[in-house]
């Protein structure tokens, strides 16, 4: 009973300041990668909200997760997307001071890869990249901060087209800091014990 309540406290700390990373780059007209950048480009081109937009786009991750990673996982993890989406559009209503775009890039990145570590090593993610993120670094050894940095590089850089060269330049330092905190970040315990340990299939850990 304490394990799960430690563990729910630390996916709810992980989720607000994840959130506030995200409106911190998104009042500086900053993004970010994954399906939140894509969020991000989204609510820029239209009135929707990015709490709204973040659930739709993560959406064809959440049955993928179904298929690969099993129920269990799954349903947190679509639970972290519903709660993150609503903190998200609460946050809209909360005033955040105006600074540097390169401090902001910096502050965010780091809220951002340390409410992720949170989230990841209490046995569920925030969907998306994150899951295949989680499932190449437990099948392949591949640190789960090298899958989000190439994935995130490669989403930032179509927001050259909206955002101008120097804004999407800064955005890449917020994933580059998020990113080396995610893969330094990581649990003591063995993936295979916190989030595959309730799959619908075995992945051999090495």
């Amino acid at each position: 009973m304490h394990y799960k309540l430690q563990k729910s406290l630390f996916i709810l700390v992980g989720l607000f300041l994840t959130a506030i990373g995200i409106k911190l780059l998104n009042i500086h007209t900053l993004t970010f990668g994954g399906t939140a950048g894509i969020a991000t480009l989204v609510s820029f081109m239209t009135n929707w909200t990015w709490g709204i937009l973040f659930l739709i786009v993560n959406l064809p991750f959440f049955i993928l997760s179904i298929k690969k990673l099993g129920w269990n996982f799954s349903l947190l993890t679509f639970l972290c997307i519903i709660l993150i989406s609503a903190i998200s559009d609460l946050m809209d209503y909360l005033t955040l001071p105006i600074i540097s775009p390169i401090a902001a890039a910096i502050i965010a990145g780091s809220l951002i890869g340390i409410g992720v570590s949170f989230v990841l090593n209490s046995g569920a993610s925030l969907g998306g990249i994150h899951i295949l993120a989680l499932y190449l670094e437990q099948k392949s050894n591949i640190n789960r901060g090298i899958s989000l940095f190439v994935t995130d590089f490669m989403i930032v850089s179509s927001a050259i087209v909206m955002f101008g060269f120097k804004n999407a330049l800064i955005s890449i330092i917020s994933i580059t800091v998020a990113s080396f905190l995610t893969g330094r970040l990581k649990s003591t315990v063995k993936p295979t014990e916190v989030v595959y340990q309730t799959s619908e299939f075995e992945i051999s850990s090495k």
